[in-house]
């Protein structure tokens, strides 16, 4: 996965402890073919840990305006994640935790000039943190073996 620093939504984004939205978005005057011809995802990975019960969802939207209140359209959004549930890159789980959600092709013919991310907070999930960018490739690199077996 190849990353860009213009296609970054947000770095280390957090506390997300209420609703709020990517500390950066992206203009699509100047981006204007993006997702035209390929696929295109956004990438959430976890930089802190979620400590409470409550749930975020992830979300990619449009708007007419880069604070993302405008005419807002959500793209794409994932299902709940209790606040638990989300590992940071290496703590408990090394590999942390990471989502993806795919991008439909429809993103320049909406009209909306910024692309961004909104993370919707239900209930308490603790001081959780947030990178997320938009990527072509995704790379998982978590590989899973079974116990008890020993290597000659």
């Amino acid at each position: 996965m190849i990353t860009d620093s213009y296609l970054r939504l947000s770095e280390g984004q957090g506390a997300i402890t209420a609703t709020q939205n990517s500390t950066n978005t992206i203009d699509l005057s100047v981006a204007r073919e993006i997702g035209e011809g390929e696929e295109i995802n956004a990438v959430f990975i976890v930089t802190v840990t979620g400590t409470g019960t409550g749930t975020v969802t992830l979300s990619i939207v449009t708007a007419d305006d880069a604070a993302l209140t405008t005419n807002v359209t959500t793209l794409v959004a994932s299902a709940a994640f209790v606040g638990t549930t989300l590992i940071a890159v290496g703590s408990a789980k090394p590999l942390g935790t990471s989502i993806t959600l795919r991008l439909p092709p429809v993103i320049a013919s909406l009209g909306r000039r910024y692309l961004g991310a909104v993370y919707t907070v239900s209930g308490t999930v603790g001081a959780v943190k947030f990178t997320t960018d938009i990527v072509v490739d995704i790379q998982d690199g978590q590989k899973y073996y079974a116990s008890g077996f020993s290597i000659v």
